[in-house]
């Protein structure tokens, strides 16, 4: 089957056809490091993620590029504010955006280039902009002409009589207020570089077309991001490639947010939950499954009860999981997933519809244990680990399952030996037949959130 993709540029479903057989490309906006990431901002990260996972997994040769804005107003103001260079406050938040990138379990991407290394190119964009007429410097910054441009709006489908285009300080000399910056004239005690038009720095939008083109080409397969970025960032990404002579873009894929009391996740509204705080109180792997299971064009409303929800579900497949390793020993992955689940996947990637595939092997192959059929229940694990696979959550995989990389990982070691401790005097009462006690622990290990299940070899537990 062919994978199909909603492709925001023409409001519908596409099959997805590469432009090189075999070999699928993909840009990525990234973080503007201006602060530490909240969840809303990696879902982006895992739902890309995940696409270029199932890309590779139907046998294509994926080049990921993700972009890091490391240079615009909201870095320079933070740095203002604590008094520190505009570049400390960049290097450090992309560090602990890769760090929440990493913890969830995200492939490192082919390329990943940062704004301020990129200014030649955008040099030379500009150049070429304004030799054609669709861009002009005045007062040292330097603006695309958007009425020089006829398809502008063709992705946000809006007005150009009607657009209200966002503008920043010092942004002067234009010849139509919806005309946007793509070189900002410099400003005393601001980062700058030199141009043919001046010394000043980039706009945030130019900075994507001119890496798109250097590590992409003239032409690439699909571009991401969250659905706010559609305009204007994309909209004015597009101009500035198209007008330069590029084809760019094939088709446009976009994410939902994270919101929370039905508002997007924001710094602004100080409504944002940090993913170094999450995984202290969840683990990662946990994380990754809320964040990455629904849908990723449809909102995710943030709530501890949804989390709850997600752990609950994840420790039933877990639980499978583990069963089949003790009777059987480890299970390699299937070699193919289910076709059903393939289905799903190629169908505009819906994840929530694969998932219900995995749910319903981990409840035959768990009827399979009970009925003692262990040549089935090993054949429903290699299904199962195939599909985690694909959706980055497979615990037996040596990314959660090893190296002590996860502070999850090293909490639940802890935890096992001291719950083992206990059952070890649960099975002690018992042994001496002292049913009360052994009941009584059993409740007390109960009301902790643990489950504690009697097996032929012996009691194992679990998250309530």
């Amino acid at each position: 089957m062919t994978i199909r993709l909603y492709d925001t540029s023409a409001r519908q479903i596409r099959d997805f056809t590469p432009l090189v057989p075999g070999c699928v490309s993909i840009y990525l906006c990234g973080a503007t490091v201006q602060a530490a990431p909240h969840i809303g901002h990696i879902r982006s990260g895992l739902n890309f993620d995940i696409m270029r996972r199932w890309f590779a997994h139907r046998g294509y040769d994926v080049t990921f590029v993700r972009n890091v804005t490391d240079i615009d107003d909201k870095i320079i103001k933070k740095a203002d504010e604590q008094g520190r260079p505009w570049w400390s406050i960049g290097y450090e938040n992309e560090v602990a955006f890769n760090a929440a990138y990493d913890a969830l379990g995200c492939l490192r991407p082919t390329y990943e280039p940062r704004a301020t290394g990129h200014i030649p190119e955008m040099i030379e964009m500009m150049r070429g902009l304004i030799e054609r007429g669709h861009a002009y410097a005045a007062d040292g910054n330097v603006y695309f002409d958007v009425r020089s441009f006829p398809e502008y709006l063709q992705l946000s489908n809006q007005e150009l009589d009607h657009l209200r285009q966002p503008s920043g300080e010092g942004e002067t000399g234009k010849r139509d207020q919806r005309d946007f910056a793509m070189w900002k004239a410099a400003r005393e005690g601001e980062p700058s570089w030199e141009t043919p038009w001046g010394r000043g720095r980039p706009g945030w939008h130019l900075e994507c077309s001119a890496m798109a083109h250097k590590y992409l080409g003239t032409a690439f397969d699909i571009h991401g991001g969250g659905v706010d970025l559609v305009f204007p960032h994309h909209e004015n990404e597009i101009a500035q490639a198209q007008a330069y002579g590029d084809d760019f873009a094939r088709y446009w894929s976009h994410n939902a947010w994270v919101t929370m009391s039905g508002e997007k996740m924001s710094k602004s509204l100080g409504n944002s939950v940090l993913v170094s705080e999450m995984v202290k109180r969840w683990r990662p792997i946990v994380l990754r499954y809320y964040l990455g299971t629904p849908h990723y064009r449809s909102m995710i409303e943030y709530s501890e009860e949804a989390l709850r929800e997600a752990e609950s579900a994840f420790a039933r497949i877990e639980g499978f999981v583990q069963r089949v390793v003790e009777k059987a020993g480890i299970v390699e992955p299937a070699d193919e997933v289910p076709l059903a689940f393939a289905e799903a996947m190629d169908d505009d990637l819906g994840v929530p519809q694969a998932l219900a595939i995995v749910h319903t092997t981990v409840r035959q192959g768990n009827s399979a244990l009970t009925a003692d059929d262990k040549e089935a229940a090993v054949a429903r694990l290699a299904e199962v680990r195939a599909m985690l696979g694909v959706l980055g959550l497979d615990p037996l995989d040596e990314r959660w399952s090893g190296g002590g990389t996860d502070r999850g990982e090293d909490l639940h070691g802890v935890v096992d030996s001291l719950v083992r401790l206990v059952l070890e005097q649960r099975q002690a009462a018992r042994t001496r037949k002292d049913y009360a006690t052994a009941d009584a622990i059993r409740d007390q290990l109960q009301q902790s959130g643990l489950a504690i299940e009697d097996t032929p070899s012996g009691p194992r537990w679990s998250l309530s």
